[in-house]
């Protein structure tokens, strides 16, 4: 029986600790099983089963697989804009006062809707006042930067402009009195 109280609890019906099991699994590999390792189904089958972890832990730590430069790009743009409380924006209201909502809200809601067409990735989003609306109908310049899958049909960037456009009114409350789309990247599929 194993003197380790950490595994004891890994007894396996046999009597055999799985630890030495493990410790034996070479030995049993090259040919130098013992007769109840030989015979025992208990035995055989976690053998069995330690190769395959084996198998799969030598796999993994011999992959080399880093991520793609746009999913650490996309999480740290998160992170910057979660850091960064910048500008608000007018939100129309009919009560008196005014109602302002952050500009990275806003841009978070319009890359949200972006992304929602098959074959765009939202990338950039920045969100400001409009200097030619007038006070009292206040609307938002908006600069949306994309990165587009290969076979990205371009007809599809006016359904990007419509859902963007749509959400802007629907989700936030904000006019949109500029929308320009920068199509910067390529995306692996």
């Amino acid at each position: 029986m194993a003197m380790n109280h950490a595994t004891q609890d890994y007894l396996l019906p046999c009597g055999r600790d799985v630890e030495q099991v493990w410790e034996r699994l070479d030995e049993v590999d090259a040919g130098r099983a013992d007769a109840h390792e030989l015979g025992c189904p208990h035995c055989q089958a976690t053998q069995e089963s330690l190769r395959v972890l084996r198998g799969l832990t030598t796999e993994l730590a011999e992959d080399d697989t880093e991520p793609s430069p746009d999913l650490v790009g996309r999480i740290m743009s998160a992170v910057r804009a979660e850091v960064r409380r910048r500008d608000l924006v007018p939100l129309a209201s009919p009560e008196p006062g005014e109602v302002q909502v952050s500009d990275q809200a806003v841009a978070a809601v319009l890359r949200f809707a972006a992304d929602t067409v098959d074959g765009v990735r939202a990338r950039h989003c920045r969100v400001r006042r409009s200097v030619e609306d007038p006070p009292d109908a206040p609307g938002v310049d908006v600069e949306l930067s994309l990165a587009i899958a290969p076979d990205f049909d371009g007809d599809s960037l006016s359904v990007v402009r419509e859902r963007v456009t749509a959400a802007a009114s629907a989700r936030v409350g904000i006019r949109l009195a500029r929308l320009d789309l920068v199509v910067e990247d390529i995306y692996d599929a």
